[in-house]
Formats: C-alpha cells, structure tokens, sequence
C-alpha cells in the first residue's frame, strides 16, 4: 500500500488577469541637442503616429515620448497576428509534423531564411500586390529592408549564393512565417506560415506534377478528400500565345497577368479597363477573355492548336496525374495566372469545392526568377501553402485533431525533505526519455490528483519516506488504478 500523505500547503488565491497591464515607464536622459524630426531621413519622418498602419512603406521609428506616468499596454497581439497558447501551438506543431513529413517522403531537404531580407528582393515589377503590402523600413545602417512576404525570393537568392558549388536538381522545402500587410478575411491573416516546396534544375513538366502530389499527398494525410478539395490547373502560356497574336509587347506580359489575377475578385468591366490603360486593344481584350473563359484542354487545343508549347505542356501534366493517380483532383481552368510576376510556365491553385474559402495553396513554375537578381536562370518550380486556410477548412470539415497535453509521469514527493529524492526521479525517468511533470512545491494529494488528470499523464510516482529509504518507489498506473511499489533502478 502506498503511504498516504496529509499535509497543508498555502492557500492560493487566483485573481482574474486584467486586460490591461500598467509598466512604470523610467524618465530617461534627453540629449543636450535633440534632433527635430524634421532633421529626419524622408523614409524616418514619414513614420508618424497616423501613418502607423496605414499600409504605406514605414520609415525609422522616431523615440517614443518620454514620460513618468504610467503607460497603458493593450495586451491583444498587434491586429492580424496571433498568439499561440498551448493548445494553438499543439495544433501548429502537428501541421508543421505533416508539411516536414510529406516533404521527406519526397526526398526533400529543409532550409530556412531570414524572416529579415533586403527590400530590393520583393520590388520587382509595378503593380503586384505584394509590394503594396510589404512591412518595410530603414535601419539604423540606412539600409531598406523588409518582413518577408513569401520564401520564394529568398529560395533564389540562396542559390544565386551558393552557385556552382549546388548540385543540381535541388529539392528544398521551408516552413516560415511571412508578412503582408493586406486586407484580412477568413484565412488571411497579416502574418502566416508557409510550407514551401521547390524543385531547381528540372525543365520538365515532371517537376509540377511531383509537387502537386506532394500536396494531394498532404490532404490524403489529413483526410481531406477530392470532393474536398481540387486543383485549377493553367499555363502562362497559353497567355503569351493570345498577346503574341495581336502583337502585345511583351513587356506587358507581367502587367497583364496581374490584371487577369484579379477576374474573381473585380468585375469583368473593371478588367477590362485595367487591360486597356495597360496598352492592350479592345480585340485583344475580348480573345483574351473568351480564351480565359476556357474550362476544357481540348477546346483550348481547338483555340491555339497542337503545335501551341501551353498545350503540349498540359497535356503531359494531365497524363502524369493519371500516373500518379490524383487525376480526380486537378482540372483546367485557363484564368488561372497567378499573382506574381515571376512565372513563366505551369501554374495551380488548390481550392475549396464548397467555394467558402479563398485559394488554399498555389505555385508554379518560374524559370527566369534567378536573373532579375543577377544570376543565372535554371529552370525551377514550386509552391506555397499557407497555415491558415487549412486550418478553416479541417474546422468546416470537422477534421481537426484533439491535441491535449500529454506528459507520461507526474513525479511528487509526499514530503518537503524528500523534494531532492523526487528531483533524482525525474531525472532518471528523463534520461531514459520519458515525459515527467515534476511537482515542484508541497502539494496536497488531491492536488496532484488533480493536475495528473489535466495534464493526461499516464502513471503518478510518488517519493515516501519509508519506500525511499528501502530504494523503492510507488506508483499508480492511472488509466486502471492498480499501483504497486518498484525499485528505483528498475524505474522504467
């Protein structure tokens, strides 16, 4: 039998958090001769307390103003970002499990950047989204930097790094946390997670279709289905051949696939606008709209025929799908275009069936994203997966895991002089690579009863006097209620 222990500890009482929390604010130094703000760089002075926010680029921060009164602190996170409590964090951790597996089982390595980059990375054409909405600064060395938005440019600049020392192809994947400062809906968020996965040196279509069963592979995982879930598959191609037959620059390329981006989310007659102010003719703007409208490969070929690369590119996608088996998941759509200007070939987006949520992954292929950074061009294909659009659709799908806490010891002495005797046990248990919740203050046995079951632990171990001085241990296996005493060095 266990020996019992009764002993009273100190009552506790647990006031509820205040939503606001007060820190003395210490009167500093000033210096004899302040600088005005007008003395400011351009980029410096722009940041004042209304431009903080407002979605601009942000300069220096200017010195908060000093003073002895106490400072009220919002304890909310700064709008669109989030905390992780452990519960959220649990959830975090198990899809990082799933985006790090489903990587290795294709042979994929890891890397990561700095979340810190220069912002030259992300200024590339005018009008992308994403360079209005990129978290910007200078630092104290005048040096324009910024959060990173997407990994992609950063992917590059590292293999624009390392050259020819890289043994190609490359199959690297990310997982890290990206910022935009943009308009927040369900599942979009100022900053995210994402699971990015890119393959460099493969000039074949081979590549896309690897990594969109990499993705269908993820959802299998997770339980999400076909019906679920599918792929809207195009070609930037296909965009080039409608602009080459009308004699569109091709300069305009990147312009206008930004334009047609945006065909779900403008009406038709501001695309249109937007098309003719960027140069392109009425005529062009009709075949390209009626191009776009194309739902089936086998019109698009009656369109721009067989000779067309668009074409013979996305048929042997199609066929690879067949091989992969995930034909089910992949259709055409040709507005498809993606937002950035970077790719050249492929592109896909997977989406929501049930059309509640906005896209949940998209990639492509982007051949000549190494030369607007100086480098060379090798061919390259990949995707983002963000963290937050998942999350809503395992929630409307009912597939979210329960993910509690789960410790396999919880360890208490059942006297304050034995503390030092618990501690040895934890020890020794952690050695051998077991969880242990070591209760580090005199508490009550109902008490530790108590924190045994919130935390899901699987065995209580209790540290006696008498078992103790005979080198022996008790322990009750929590889940049946049996318990028994067991020699310490044969603590398992």
């Amino acid at each position: 039998m266990l020996s019992s222990a009764v002993s009273s500890s100190l009552l506790i009482l647990h006031k509820p958090l205040a939503r606001v929390i007060r820190f003395p604010i210490p009167k500093l130094p000033l210096s004899p001769n302040p600088r005005p703000l007008s003395s400011l760089s351009p980029a410096a002075s722009a940041l004042t307390p209304n431009a903080v926010g407002s979605g601009g680029r942000s300069g220096a921060l200017s010195p908060a103003p000093i003073t002895e009164d106490l400072q009220k602190i919002d304890v909310n996170p700064p709008k669109g970002t989030r905390d992780f409590p452990p519960e959220d964090m649990r959830l975090r951790n198990w899809l990082f499990y799933h985006f790090r597996e489903v990587s290795r089982l294709f042979g994929f390595e890891e890397v990561d950047f700095p979340v810190l980059e220069s912002e030259a990375l992300y200024i590339r054409k005018a009008g992308e989204e994403i360079r209005d909405q990129l978290y910007c600064f200078e630092d104290r060395g005048n040096r324009r930097v910024a959060l990173r938005p997407e990994l992609t440019p950063s992917l590059a600049r590292l293999v624009i790094q390392k050259g020819k020392s890289l043994s190609l192809p490359l199959k690297w994947f990310a997982v890290g946390q990206c910022w935009r400062y943009e308009r927040m809906t369900r599942g979009r968020r100022r900053e995210h997670y994402q699971w990015n996965m890119d393959i460099i040196g493969v000039p074949e279509v081979t590549a896309e279709a690897e990594l969109i069963s990499s993705i269908v592979t993820f959802f299998k995982r997770l339980g999400i289905t076909a019906s679920d879930v599918g792929f809207k598959v195009s070609s930037r191609k296909v965009l080039q051949e409608v602009l080459r037959h009308y004699s569109i620059p091709e300069a305009l390329f990147g312009k206008v696939c930004i334009i047609i981006d945006k065909i779900e989310k403008i009406p038709v007659d501001d695309i249109k606008n937007e098309l003719k102010s960027a140069g392109v003719s009425e005529e062009a703007i009709e075949q390209l709209l009626q191009v776009l409208s194309i739902k089936s490969l086998t019109k698009l070929e009656e369109i721009l025929g067989d000779a067309c690369e668009a074409v013979a590119d996305l048929k042997q996608l199609f066929s690879l799908a067949e091989k992969f088996g995930y034909s089910e998941w992949i259709q055409f759509d040709a507005s498809i275009v993606r937002g950035l200007a970077y790719y050249t070939g492929i592109v896909f987006e997977g989406f929501d069936r049930g059309g509640k949520l906005r896209a949940i992954c998209g990639g492509g292929r982007y051949d000549r994203l190494l030369s607007t950074f100086g480098g060379d061009d090798i061919p390259a294909s990949g995707f983002g997966f963000g963290d937050a659009v998942i999350v809503e659709l395992l929630k409307e799908k009912g597939l979210l895991p329960e993910l509690s806490l789960q410790v396999e010891n919880i360890v208490c002495a059942l006297d304050p002089g034995l503390q030092g005797a618990a501690a040895t046990v934890a020890t020794i248990l952690r050695g051998k690579g077991q969880s242990v919740d070591l209760v580090l203050e005199n508490k009550p046995l109902k008490w530790v009863f108590k924190r045994a079951a919130r935390i899901n632990a699987n065995r209580l171990i209790l540290v006696g006097d008498s078992e103790w001085q005979r080198g022996m241990v008790g322990v009750k296996i929590l889940s049946s209620g049996e318990q028994h005493e067991i020699k310490l060095d044969e603590l398992e």
